[in-house]
């Protein structure tokens, strides 16, 4: 659904996306995180067809973002950081309206209208001001707006930025629920939690470049390394005469418990376990050891900006 290849902008002599290379299926969620200034809302921009590349291409739902902008904005829903709603308006005036901008006939903007507000828990609210909103009804409606045409391409940069936790975890519930629709999205943000929740794709982004892209557990794999597991004993234990399975390797050692890194978890740890009851080890649990996308994006970020360090991890 949307394809890129060394797709870049520069401005001036500042190249705010520079190579940037992507694929993302029909039903999927791509997280591209960052910090600010990364290049995330440049990015969004291209794929919407508001920004021109200047170097590389864009596909989205089989257009190209050069040639065939008109057919790629009527794909695209798109969230922006600021709302852009008219306070003045009610919650159905600005769906109403933005139903006109896609050239929606009367009758259908007033049934994606009431489908909408009624979906999103609006329907109560539709005839009050925007300015009565809370932030997070605000955001619902945006979401409601960048669907009122029905396409097949989300767009959602940082959905959930400022907003307080409450706010913040219905926006994330309606994202959850609008996956299921097999829509493609992609979500800028710097939320860890959130990418981690709900991206099939993660993608971190640093000066404009891909440092690394991937599933969350290829990217694990890729950036921490192997999987650990820790066996930990009900009692203090000399393990001095363990004779650890090939493919397993201990890295830490406490007079409880063992910390091994293992190449082929599945293969290895039943072997593992049966080492371990053949020595009569006081055996509680052996359970992996639980690796965070913050760890993968820490280490990343640290590895890019030391001296000397050559990136290996963008596939």
């Amino acid at each position: 659904m949307i394809e890129t290849q060394d797709l870049s902008k520069q401005f001036n002599d500042f190249w705010a996306v520079d190579g940037v290379t992507l694929t993302v299926k029909p039903g999927q969620i791509l997280a591209l995180l960052g910090q600010n200034g990364a290049g995330k809302t440049t990015t969004v921009r291209m794929l919407t067809a508001l920004l021109m590349p200047t170097r590389g291409s864009a596909r989205v739902g089989g257009y190209d973002v050069l040639r065939h902008g008109k057919e790629v904005r009527s794909l695209v829903g798109v969230l922006t950081e600021q709302h852009g709603l008219d306070m003045r308006k009610t919650g159905a005036e600005n769906l109403d309206f933005f139903g006109r901008v896609y050239r929606l006939d009367v009758k259908a903007r007033r049934s994606r209208s009431d489908y909408l507000l009624d979906y999103f828990g609006l329907a109560q609210a539709s005839s009050h001001r925007i300015g009565e909103y809370s932030k997070g009804m605000r955001q619902k409606l945006a979401l409601a707006r960048a669907l009122i045409h029905e396409p097949p391409v989300l767009l959602l940069d940082e959905p959930t930025s400022a907003m307080d936790p409450e706010s913040a975890r219905l926006v994330r519930d309606e994202i959850a629920r609008l996956r299921s629709s097999q829509r493609t999205i992609v979500i800028c943000t710097h939320n860890l939690a959130e990418a981690e929740v709900f991206a099939d794709i993660i993608a971190i982004i640093y000066k404009g470049r891909i440092l690394a892209a991937g599933g969350l557990e290829e990217l694990k794999q890729k950036v921490l390394g192997l999987a650990e597991y820790e066996a930990k004993f009900s009692s203090a234990w000399n393990s001095d005469g363990l004779k650890l399975p090939r493919g397993v390797t201990l890295t830490e050692r406490s007079a409880s418990s063992l910390r091994f890194s293992v190449e082929d978890p599945r293969r290895s740890n039943p072997v593992l376990l049966r080492e371990l009851a053949s020595v009569n080890a006081p055996l509680v649990a052996l359970q992996e050891v639980p690796r965070t996308l913050e760890q993968v994006y820490l280490k990343v970020m640290e590895e890019v900006q030391a001296p000397r360090v050559e990136m290996a991890y963008a596939g």
